[in-house]
């Protein structure tokens, strides 16, 4: 894996995959890799359901483990065959949540390439950056997106494109000359393949210099990114063992077992949607219920709809919550919607919440209106997905102890294949005791392998054999000695806007590009809707005429809405450090006022 480090850093990013003791190499896993996991539910539940799909006009789609596996074994041949990817190689994907998608997912895995993610969202020449960095060969794109994947691979005006990427894989849509459409690919391929002893072999993964095509738990799986303080996004590497050790934990912490359903509202270019609500699920044999998107008024509705047991969400998505029972309340229904009652949804256990700021105030009006559980957690891409959650096994009043009773929620305990400890910011390497803040850290078999071709923020991250995450917190002992973490704001500077982190630098550089503009700076500001939003700090140049709506204009023009300042302040003073550093988090309560703001498009 290229995660080009040198001696020592190596031996730092080692011992922090070490848990407990027990070196990276002693698997937590039972499985040889991912395709293992398939395999071995389709010749024990093929007829069960594994995976059921809802388009934006609610059709539903639903696979068995069997039909979900032949689909994947197609997919991977067409891979094989006609796209000659092999493994070790790197695959694009352009998409959103789809059957599609999570089939291309799983087809790279079983072949063991590895996919890196692309959100559509982002705009096109930090997503040009990304496919350029990824190394990928080849990207698949829904069809509605393909005019502008092209352009962007093919670059314009000062930007050099993705001349990497050797070929663009249509998925959806009519078939056009000379593009590989995905479906018409797959169209006359066989689907008889049920499992690797099932003596149905032909759809099988074909052999490859001899031998089988076999993946193994230490291939490359996921290349995510994520911002960094530098402005320049980072390659996140993620082995097939980090997806499948990260879903054991979490099925093991959430007590989800075989016979349940998570459902996906989360978008699964993203760490939390794939692995919390598609790969836990199916590692445990249970069913995932994939969304296209998050729909308010279908939530409640398809949870009751398909016994649904949990679903992970973002802070975010519990504030529109809120104001959907307040709406349906007010119409006479249910704040669940229409005729819907609590007894509906006596099979559903709990919410998973994580990714974004999940504060005090809208943990306790959530509890309040709905009396459904909440179990807060905390993770970042560089430990897979969950590292820490409130245990289960809590009742009700002491989970809302936990929640609401220490000025911030807790983020709970760290899961088995992690272990958590808070270090002195200042990045000494000392270790801080109960009470006391400073850098949550992590370590353990679910940390990634590193970060791809940045030896600086590899040295940097593992300076001291522990995951540095950026973020301040502190812990606290209950009664039995388990130590429940809390996180009190970041240690570095991004915006974490529901759950999607940017680089203030990214912002500042569209802002400093404003004729008139001498100081731009962009600041996260607290929000109830999504935990943060995005503000700027403006200093004009003398006798500059620009007033906020030419500010956001123009960023509009270059940044999508959700990057993009949503209120401009105008000052003369910037508060610095010492050493002349810009201290943004020192701006925060200029922005105060729109706390409550809900900003549209």
């Amino acid at each position: 894996m290229a995660t080009q480090v040198d001696t020592l850093t190596a031996i730092n990013l080692y011992q922090a995959q070490v848990k407990d003791g027990v070196a990276p190499e002693l698997k937590k896993t039972p499985f040889r890799n991912i395709r293992d996991v398939l395999s071995m539910h389709s010749k024990t539940s093929g007829d069960k359901t594994c995976l059921i799909f809802y388009d934006t006009d609610d059709r539903a789609q639903k696979l068995s483990y069997a039909e979900f596996n032949a689909r994947v074994h197609q997919a991977a041949n067409f891979m094989v065959e006609d796209l000659g990817i092999r493994r070790g190689d790197r695959v694009a994907t352009f998409a959103y949540n789809h059957v599609d998608t999570v089939l291309i997912y799983f087809a790279c895995w079983v072949i063991g390439a590895a996919v890196a993610p692309q959100n559509v969202a982002e705009d096109d020449r930090r997503i040009a950056f990304i496919l350029r960095n990824s190394e990928a060969k080849v990207c698949f794109v829904r069809s509605e997106y393909m005019e502008r994947a092209q352009n962007i691979v093919q670059g314009a005006d000062d930007d050099e494109g993705a001349p990497n990427i050797e070929r663009i894989v249509q998925v959806g849509g009519t078939a056009c000359d000379g593009i590989i459409n995905f479906h018409e690919a797959l169209k006359n391929r066989p689907t008889t393949y049920l499992a690797d002893e099932s003596g149905a072999k032909s759809a099988d993964v074909p052999m490859s210099d001899g031998g089988e095509a076999r993946a193994g738990l230490d291939d490359e799986a996921l290349l995510v990114y994520t911002s960094g303080t530098t402005g320049t996004p980072k390659g996140v590497i993620l082995s097939q063992y980090n997806l499948l050790v990260d879903a054991q934990g979490i099925s093991s912490w959430q007590a989800i077992t075989g016979n349940q359903r998570a459902m996906c509202v989360l978008p699964i270019h993203h760490v939390n949607g794939i692995v919390v609500t598609i790969i836990m699920p199916l590692y445990v044999g249970g069913c995932a219920v994939l969304n296209r998107r998050f729909s308010v008024s279908h939530f409640w509705e398809r949870i009751v709809r398909d016994g649904v047991n949990v679903v992970s969400v973002v802070p975010t998505l519990l504030q529109f919550l809120i104001e959907y029972g307040e709406r349906e309340r007010a119409k006479g229904n249910t704040i669940f919607g229409g005729n819907i009652s609590r007894r509906d949804l006596i099979h559903f256990r709990h919410l998973i919440c994580g990714a974004g700021t999940l504060s005090v105030a809208l943990a306790k009006a959530f509890s309040e209106m709905f009396g459904i559980t909440i179990i807060h957690g905390y993770g970042l891409s560089e430990t897979t997905c969950f590292s820490c959650f409130l245990p289960v096994s809590l009742s009700w009043g002491a989970n809302q102890r936990w929640l609401l009773e220490h000025e911030y929620p807790s983020i709970g305990c760290p899961i088995e294949p992690n272990e958590m400890a808070i270090f002195s910011a200042d990045g000494s390497g000392i270790e801080l005791g109960e009470g006391e803040r400073g850098e949550i850290c992590i370590r353990g078999h679910n940390v990634m392998q590193g970060y791809f071709k940045r030896p600086d923020a590899n040295a940097e991250t593992f300076r001291f054999q522990w995951f540095r995450s950026g973020d301040e917190g502190f812990y606290l002992r209950d009664e039995d000695g388990r130590q429940f973490f809390f996180i009190t704001g970041r240690i570095k500077e991004l915006i974490n806007r529901g759950g999607v982190k940017f680089s203030p630098l990214d912002i500042e550089e569209v802002l400093l590009g404003i004729d008139g503009v001498k100081v731009g700076l962009a600041v996260g500001f607290q929000n109830v809707y999504y935990g943060e939003e995005v503000g700027a700090y403006v200093v004009l140049e003398t006798g500059a005429k620009l007033d906020e709506l030419a500010i956001i204009a123009n960023c509009r023009e270059r940044m999508p809405f959700e990057k993009s300042p949503k209120v401009v302040i105008f000052g003369s003073e910037i508060p610095v450090t010492s050493t002349g550093k810009y201290q943004r988090l020192k701006l925060q309560d200029r922005f105060a006022e729109w706390e409550h703001t809900q900003f549209r498009r």
